[in-house]
Formats: structure tokens, C-alpha cells, sequence
């Protein structure tokens, strides 16, 4: 008797389940404290979320192990959405936002221009589906103040 494996997904169920959140991890970092007992480690994830009704927010959460973090930060995001504006693939008009030391500047683009962003800024503007969007960091390398402050930028649009 020969062996003939099967090929695609021919005779299987498969479940395709669509996420009700599109889901970014920023960073995970390794945060430790020291205590008279030593030194604890724990974890902190930085996680962006999005629904397909225009709402995006961020969240930080601790834990000690990396999976509990990045959970936790999802569920209190779900709790926090905001409206962001898109006409076109873009932001509607030019706009600077500050957060702590953190100050961005975001402009529609022409179109077939795409994201140019650094770092968290792109992520952000990735996950809240922009298309064509230009967008300057000024005085922060800070990622948890840059997104922040992205986020202040898409929210207030009039």
C-alpha cells in the first residue's frame, strides 16, 4: 500500500474566523525593578488596535509573562476606541499634535504615495488603514509618546 499524501485542503474543515480587531504589536520590553528581594522582571507590551468602524486606540500593559501582557493590553484598548477620519486613503488636512516631549506632524499625500512614517508613527497609521500619508517626528525617539502623540493627531480632526 502506497503512501499519497493529500494536497491543499482537500477533505479537511477548516475554521477561518474573522478578528473583530486588527491587532499591531508596537514592543515588548523587559522591564525590571529592583527590590530588597532582588531583581523582578516583567514584561511590557505596547499593542495598537483597530475595528473596521474607524475606531483605533493604544495600550501599555505590565505583566510577568509576555502572553498575559499583550492580552491584557488588548482588552483595555477595546475599551478606549476612538474615531479617526480617513477621506480618500489620507488625513483630511495637515495637522501637529503634541504628547509630553513628542510632537508630530502629519499631511495628505498625493495618492499612490503610500505611508512614509518612522517607526511607531507607521505602525499606527498601518494599522488605522491610512494610505497616503506623510508624517514627521520632532525632538522624541520615545515610542510609547510618538504613538501617542500620532493618535492625538488623528483624533482631532473636525
Amino acid at each position: 500500500m502506497a503512501f499519497s499524501p493529500r494536497k491543499g485542503n482537500k477533505g479537511r474543515k477548516s475554521f477561518n474566523a474573522k478578528k473583530e480587531f486588527r491587532e499591531e504589536l508596537l514592543s515588548i520590553d523587559r522591564v525590571t525593578r529592583v527590590t530588597s528581594w532582588g531583581r523582578q522582571l516583567r514584561f511590557r507590551a505596547v499593542m495598537v488596535i483597530w475595528n473596521e468602524k474607524w475606531k483605533v486606540w493604544l495600550w501599555t500593559w505590565k505583566s510577568w509573562e509576555v502572553v498575559d501582557a499583550i492580552a491584557k493590553a488588548i482588552t483595555n484598548a477595546k475599551k478606549n476606541l476612538t474615531t479617526v477620519k480617513i477621506e480618500n486613503g489620507s488625513v483630511p488636512y495637515n495637522v501637529e499634535a503634541k504628547f509630553k516631549a513628542a510632537r508630530i506632524m502629519v499631511n495628505p499625500a498625493s495618492k499612490w504615495t503610500w505611508v512614509i512614517a518612522w517607526g511607531s508613527i507607521r505602525k499606527v497609521l498601518n494599522v488605522a488603514w491610512y494610505k497616503d500619508v506623510l508624517a514627521k517626528r520632532y525632538w522624541s525617539t520615545n515610542l510609547i509618546n510618538n504613538a501617542k502623540a500620532t493618535l492625538k493627531a488623528l483624533t482631532s480632526f473636525k
